[in-house]
């Protein structure tokens, strides 16, 4: 759940997870849309589809692997989980690297050279990691850098008159925030057209692909592309869904997020049902009262409960109610 995720922003997921699923058995043995559901908001879907293969494959191992090439093995593994598991599990003398670590062997080592991306940095400072590791407590070594990082050495404002290590940090006294010294990523920007179609209390929304390496089978209000609507269709006559603020010929929503170096902007427009072709088996008519039970992407299930808010009463505006 860590991956490219807060801590702050897991917790919460964290603690309903494990109340459902406290064991690799519980998570085997569930439904993939019930795990998908529980994961809801967090992103990255792959993650927990991995999680739930990875936990049927261990219930047919025994006894469960020890060293880190083997939990390479399976999908979603990747060298810092790997570590992290074999090292504070089953004391494996293998260190840890991750974007918390990062900073702390740079700014130790004052290390000057100038980093592309997270795949260049594991390189050059998994060697030093290992190379520094306490062999006879790995896992205590490992979680004590994790600590330090998230608290501590943090990327911003890091704390250095907190340190334990201040007295062997080359970086302390030579603005240690300049490092790791990092090449800015070229950042893409998308424009994204979606469309609010609703009829007889239901609203249109498109299944990805599952095969899409991120969303497969969750939901999104549809593209315009996708309901057959060019974008020079629309008129100020379509918009009659009355959200305040929002003038004739605009979208009823404009709304932003970020996925990597990607910084899409979807704009909502109103498309009558008229008009709209639905025959794609990939368009589903969904509930308002039933889209709490399905499982949205979260930016678009928090962005469709702002729109309908807006058009609720204070007393309908914690669910997802036919409006």
């Amino acid at each position: 759940m860590l991956q490219q995720t807060q801590v702050k922003t897991v917790l919460p997921y964290w603690t309903r997870w494990m109340k459902r699923f406290p064991d690799f058995r519980a998570l085997a043995k569930a439904d993939e849309t019930v795990v998908l559901k529980h994961w809801e908001g967090l992103g990255y879907y792959s993650r927990a589809r991995n999680l739930h293969q990875l936990a049927k494959k261990i219930l047919d191992l025994d006894p469960i692997p020890r060293d880190t090439a083997s939990w390479l093995q399976f999908k979603g593994v990747g060298p810092y989980t790997a570590a992290a598991i074999t090292s504070i599990a089953f004391d494996t003398p293998v260190a840890c690297v991750d974007g918390n670590i990062i900073p702390i062997l740079s700014r130790l080592s004052g290390d000057e050279t100038p980093i592309k991306n997270n795949s260049q940095a594991l390189k050059r400072y998994t060697p030093l990691a290992q190379a520094w590791l306490d062999p006879k407590r790995p896992g205590l070594h490992n979680e004590a850098l994790m600590e330090l990082g998230a608290t501590v050495c943090t990327k911003r404002n890091p704390r250095c008159d907190l340190c334990p290590l201040g007295t062997v940090c080359r970086a302390r006294n030579h603005n240690p925030e300049r490092l790791p010294r990092k090449i800015p990523p070229k950042i893409t920007k998308v424009l994204c057209h979606r469309a609010w179609v609703e009829r007889d209390g239901c609203l249109l929304l498109s299944r990805a692909d599952a095969r899409s390496r991120r969303l497969a089978d969750i939901l999104e209000l549809p593209t315009l592309q996708a309901i057959g609507i060019p974008l020079e269709r629309l008129s100020a006559h379509n918009l009659s869904v009355p959200v305040p603020g929002a003038q004739a010929g605009d979208p009823i929503a404009t709304r932003k997020r970020g996925i990597g170096n990607t910084r899409i902007t979807e704009r909502i427009w109103h498309v009558p049902p008229g008009n709209v072709e639905t025959n794609g088996k990939q368009l589903h008519w969904i509930p308002f009262h039933q889209l709490e039970c399905e499982t949205l992407s979260g930016p678009h299930k928090r962005w469709i409960k702002e729109i309908l808010q807006t058009r609720l009463s204070a007393p309908m505006r914690e669910s997802f109610p036919n409006p």
